[in-house]
């Protein structure tokens, strides 16, 4: 069977399958719209929070981020999984005690103050939003490809499928899908991981397979790689850092408090029956994400070593144009991948040099998608893995429209401008703002900012600059109030754009791309998208200068904060 059939087949049979759980999923009331009626086990919550999380950025850019990278793409690896330490330890199990829908909803009570939930809610949508782009972005990338159509029609159809789970069934539809999609993007992520590590080093663990020697030689993979890499004038993969250690530090942070901070992933942990349900659905989500995380550094270097092999097969040894292989000629189609024949000589010359190399255009996002047919793997795991891209985006992608459409209906709409409507009508409100919100993401995802990745990481600054200081501050804090609160979270997610502003041009402007080269002019030599740690240390230095200059909050809040910090069943046995 031709590979464009049997993509159409696999893609085709998940695409049912997920339709088939958001009908027999279907929301009838708001709170399983919100909250999939908060009775979901810690296990399986654990597998839809991971599938939630591990987004087109984590299944398709991020080993795309690494295999160029090199050793400073590991700014993602340990900031998207500390991340969840944090959340685990620090967010998750209070915010489940407190146990509203939303977190605006937590910010608006805590902090006493229908001005603060509005905040939060604009911080909410500002950070979504820009994290949607690179889900559409993903969609677009994938389809493109493996169904053989133009990026635009790709997301047309992603469009419509999200709309279809995400509308009819809300959290408890999408819960269920998520747990599918995980199974369908864990095994397109690993299944053609373990063939191309048995295939380069003879070790099937591809975790082992990259610390490997290369099958019948002496020579360890890695170190095959830097030589291939700098004999082309490239920086060596194995040491390459992105900047200075002091950019490493400050970005891993902020990728870290900015997963802390993500609105659609803390609302899955108000999903679980008990507080105690939230802090192990936590752990259980590290796991399933681990298996995909410890792939993917293997994953990057063995498609980046298959790719500079396939053009250069020995040193000075070049590819002709006219006998590149099919797997050139799909991605060319795309526009995604590009050549110059330069010196006019029919090779494709690829190098560091940018006057000389041929190689004008190879973006990060196709390299987890080609990687399989780079390596010449069956046509049964291209199509696989095509599934697996699609799943990762479209998982992201409906939590994220969730997170939005939630926050405008229940926490705009219900919470501050109609407290009287009706759950059936709130329950339409938040479809019809889903719908909106959809609208907007395919508006966004046909005019996108740059690579899945790049926005992505622009996301987490966001969050960590607003978000995630404000629930911190809320849950261990009495004596922060609306107004520093409110300040805190305004000039938090202020400084991070306008850092962003300035250095990368208006965010959402198409072409704009967010991991360019290294400038002279960052504060400290802090590139834009590690700033949100930055924003997060100036809205916590607001909040509290701000709330120590204004009264303190009202004793019935200061205890609000004292129940949230106490575990359940503690109060009732001192009693006792």
């Amino acid at each position: 069977m031709d590979l464009r059939t049997l993509t159409y087949i696999v893609v085709g049979a998940t695409f049912v399958l997920y339709i088939g759980i958001a009908i027999w999923a279907r929301a009838g009331s708001t709170k399983e719209f919100y909250v999939a009626g908060g009775g979901v086990h810690p296990v399986a919550n654990g597998m839809a929070t991971a599938a939630d999380w591990m987004s087109a950025a984590s299944f398709i850019s991020m080993a795309g981020l690494i295999a160029f990278m090199g050793y400073g793409g590991s700014v993602f690896l340990m900031g998207w999984t500390g991340g969840f330490v944090i959340l685990a330890m620090l967010l998750a199990p209070y915010l489940r005690k407190y146990g509203k829908f939303t977190v605006p909803e937590f910010i608006g009570d805590r902090f006493y103050s229908r001005k603060a939930r509005v905040v939060a809610v604009i911080c909410l949508i500002i950070c979504s939003v820009t994290y949607v782009i690179g889900q559409m972005k993903g969609v677009g990338v994938a389809f493109s490809r493996f169904l053989e159509v133009s990026y635009e029609v790709g997301l047309l159809i992603g469009m419509v499928i999200v709309f279809f789970y995400a509308v009819l069934g809300g959290m408890k539809g999408i819960t269920y899908t998520q747990i599918a999609q995980y199974c369908v993007l864990i095994l397109a992520y690993t299944i053609p991981a373990i063939f191309i590590s048995f295939n380069l080093t003879g070790n099937p663990l591809p975790q082992l397979g990259l610390g490997s020697t290369l099958s019948g030689t002496d020579v360890f993979l890695l170190d095959k790689l830097d030589q291939v890499v700098t004999e082309l004038g490239f920086a060596e993969y194995t040491t390459n850092v992105r900047g200075s250690t002091l950019n490493m530090f400050v970005y891993t942070l902020s990728l870290m408090i900015g997963t802390a901070g993500l609105p659609h992933v803390i609302i899955r942990f108000f999903t679980v029956p008990k507080v105690k349900d939230a802090r192990s659905s936590a752990g259980w989500a590290l796991v399933f994400i681990t298996i995909l995380y410890t792939t993917a550094p293997a994953v990057a270097g063995m498609a980046r070593l298959n790719l500079m092999q396939t053009i250069e097969p020995e040193p000075g040894q070049y590819l002709a144009y006219d006998e590149r292989p099919q797997w050139f000629k799909n991605w060319e189609k795309t526009g995604l991948l590009g050549f110059e024949d330069k010196n006019g000589d029919g090779l494709i010359q690829y190098s560091a040099n940018a006057e000389t190399n041929e190689m004008v255009k190879i973006d990060n996002d196709i390299m987890v998608l080609a990687n399989p047919e780079i390596a010449k793997l069956p046509n049964w795991i291209i199509a696989l893995v095509a599934a697996g891209g699609l799943a990762a985006a479209l998982s992201t992608a409906a939590g994220l429209l969730l997170a939005i459409s939630s926050a405008i209906s229940h926490d705009l709409l219900k919470g501050v401008f109609m407290p009287n409507i009706s759950e059936k009508a709130e329950l339409n409100a938040s479809r019809i703002a889903m719908a909106f919100a959809i609208a907007g993401a395919g508006y966004l995802g046909f005019n996108p900012p740059g690579f899945a990745a790049g926005t992505v990481a622009l996301a987490f600054g966001l969050a960590a600059s607003s978000i995630f200081p404000a629930l911190m501050m809320g849950i261990f804090s009495k004596r922060v109030n609306k107004e520093g609160a409110i300040a805190g979270m305004v000039a938090g997610i202020t400084v991070t754009l306008l850092y962003v502003f300035q250095h990368k041009g208006i965010m959402f402007i198409p072409g704009t791309e967010f991991l360019g080269g290294m400038s002279p002019n960052w504060f400290l030599g802090i590139e834009p998208n590690a700033f949100g740690a930055i924003g997060a240390v100036i809205n916590f230095a607001v909040a509290y200068g701000v709330s120590n200059a204004t009264e303190a909050p009202p004793q019935e809040v200061q205890d609000l904060v004292e129940h949230i910090r106490v575990p359940s069943g503690v109060a009732e046995a001192h009693d006792h």
